[in-house]
């Protein structure tokens, strides 16, 4: 779970965030999107409101944009990241055609 502490406090820093610390705020907003995604989506199917699942469940949407964003500006700041998440689906890749065999 992210860590909501400086410098992500109510003030700003009193220096520039540094590349790398720029990269570990991006992954800790990307883990928020997420956390976000997952609250709205429980909750919208906790309640039997009608009104309240359509807001909650088009406000979880939202965050997936957001986390989409945030995903699309690390692989601009960091592009060896994405180096990590290709060799990951490839794994999974590789997995799903011996499954489907």
């Amino acid at each position: 779970m992210p860590e909501f502490s400086s410098p992500f406090t109510v003030k700003k820093s009193d220096r520039k965030l540094t590349r790398e610390e720029l990269i570990r705020a991006i992954r800790f907003m990307i883990a928020a999107e997420y956390e976000a995604i997952q609250l709205y989506q429980q909750t919208a199917e906790s309640t039997d409101d009608k009104l309240a699942q359509e807001v909650l469940i088009d406000i979880a949407n939202e965050e997936k944009e957001h986390a989409g964003e945030f995903l699309r500006l690390l692989h601009e700041l960091d592009p060896e990241e994405n180096t990590f998440y290709r060799e990951g689906y490839e794994e999974v890749e590789e997995m799903i055609t011996r499954i489907k065999k």
